[in-house]
């Protein structure tokens, strides 16, 4: 798909995105929790990065709720640097956060909850453009066992398009989870599968 035609692609889903009423939004954020406690995550006593909803995304605060009633460690990301393309995490509420905590905890998630624009079946994830968890999670393209953190999208269900290019700096995603069901690899390691599928 020609840049162009990704920067056409972006505008129109993140239109479509921020035109999802409150209430529509309220019960997609309350029926993506549903579905993650189905498939039993957050776990317990793990630790994990989820995002402060903006610009209509679907916003994560229920399973964040959830998370630290589990005795999760829950943390947000905060950019560093808008030139160079950087962030780190830091714990979340923000009364948990001190002088040198975090940074570099991304490589010891255990789940990554991240924001989207759009997605596709193979878990193809395009954001808003500047690549921020892509170059934070790069390090995942070089494993090959290893699945931890698991990558998982959240967005509404009308983000979802045919395909979407992939390229070798992309990470992609290990699932992602709608109002009507779970996609991805996601969906046949957790017996999920989308509402109207027929699979």
């Amino acid at each position: 798909m020609p840049e162009m035609d990704l920067t056409s692609l972006r505008r129109r889903l993140r239109a479509a995105r921020r035109a999802v009423s409150a209430c529509d939004r309220a019960a997609a954020a309350l029926a993506v929790d549903a579905k993650l406690r189905s498939m039993g995550l957050p776990r317990p006593q793990s630790r994990i990065s989820a995002y402060l909803a903006d610009d209509g995304e679907l916003d994560p605060a229920n399973i964040v709720r959830r998370a630290l009633a589990l005795g999760c460690e829950v943390y947000m990301p905060v950019i560093t640097s808008l030139r160079h393309r950087r962030m780190r995490f830091e714990p979340w509420p923000p009364a948990l956060r001190r002088s040198g905590a975090a940074g570099d905890a991304a490589r010891w998630f255990d789940l990554v909850l991240t924001p989207l624009v759009g997605f596709d079946e193979s878990g193809n994830r395009i954001g808003r453009g500047a690549g921020f968890y892509d170059r934070h999670f790069a390090f995942l393209r070089h494993r090959r066992t290893w699945q931890r953190p698991l990558m998982l999208g959240l967005a509404f269900e009308l983000q979802r398009v045919e395909m979407l290019p992939s390229t070798t700096r992309d990470v992609a995603l290990w699932g992602i989870v709608t109002e009507c069901g779970v996609h991805g690899r996601a969906a046949a390691e957790t017996c999920e599968k989308p509402a109207g599928t027929g699979q």
